[in-house]
């Protein structure tokens, strides 16, 4: 069961620093300071952002910001090694106990915060062992540095495989209207029947990013969803992903202000069942089976 309580959408950081938008110290406080006066409160990190460097950006402007810790819930997770950022000659998975507890404790460093809301692993590893992460898991809990622990990009077989040691509150999967696995392979059934919070990493999948016959179809469904319910598109998709019994929490990586604006006005639009098909229907190109 989760005890923290994040916001029913979240701020992504990915793009934030080096890897695209290279926002400046005053940027992403003004950043950080719109999105909690819109209720998104909660922010999602990785070590890796940035090359290594977006939490520590992120950390300065926070620190600059003085908003008060409580107002904020921050998530952030470890385990992949890239060659870029740090001296390693092949990309590859790292969850040895020592490992997950000095990563945590650096992300805590370049955040400046005693405590990380939500840790998650960010990626599988075969060579993972679930004794030695529970053990790293425990210990940083017991000493306050972790409320929180989760995965990332998990299947419910190799969730299984950590939750038989430690509890798993939360599992961040791809998930929107182009992407719609999860909904269908058991991902979203296990994390219900265990109380699994999921989060959806590119919530707006491909609509606005490729033209294909796919995005075509629902672009042309999506205006006239539009004209009914007076909302942006980007907002109708992710009413979408909320209506998902599951309780699914999207991870909305705009830097834009309208639409961050914007974000909120999808957690008070419950789309008709029948709008909530004819999306999943015109991602498939073909009537529900």
């Amino acid at each position: 069961m989760t005890k923290t309580k994040l916001s029913p959408i979240i701020a992504g950081t990915m793009n934030w620093g080096l890897w695209d938008k290279k926002l400046t110290t005053k940027e992403m406080e003004n950043m950080i300071q719109l999105c909690i006066e819109n209720s998104i409160t909660t922010f999602d990190h990785a070590d890796i952002y940035g090359s290594y460097t977006t939490e520590a950006e992120f950390g300065k402007a926070f620190a600059a910001s003085n908003i008060a810790r409580e107002k904020m819930q921050l998530i952030s997770k470890c385990g992949i090694q890239h060659t870029q950022g740090r001296d390693n000659k092949v990309k590859h998975y790292e969850y040895s106990k020592d490992y997950i507890i000095w990563s945590v404790e650096n992300s805590l460093r370049n955040l400046q915060t005693d405590y990380l809301d939500v840790l998650l692993l960010h990626r599988p590893s075969p060579l993972m062992q679930a004794d030695e992460i529970a053990e790293a898991v425990t210990r940083l809990q017991s000493e306050g540095k972790i409320i929180d622990f989760g995965l990332s990009n998990f299947t419910a077989s190799q969730t299984e495989l950590i939750r038989q040691k430690i509890d798993v509150s939360y599992n961040q999967v791809q998930f929107s209207a182009t992407h719609f696995e999860p909904m269908l392979d058991g991902s979203f059934d296990y994390m219900q029947l265990h109380n699994i919070r999921p989060m959806s990493w590119n919530p707006l999948g491909t609509v606005f990013r490729e033209d294909i016959e796919q995005t075509r179809r629902l672009k042309m469904l999506l205006a006239k969803l539009v004209a009914k319910y007076h909302l942006g598109a980007d907002t109708i998709l992710l009413s979408w992903i909320l209506r998902h019994p599951a309780k699914v929490i999207p991870i909305a990586g705009t830097v834009n202000v309208a639409r961050i604006q914007a974000l909120m006005k999808a957690v008070e639009l419950t789309l008709d069942k029948e709008d909530w098909f004819a999306i999943w229907s015109e991602s498939m190109g073909e009537k529900v089976p």
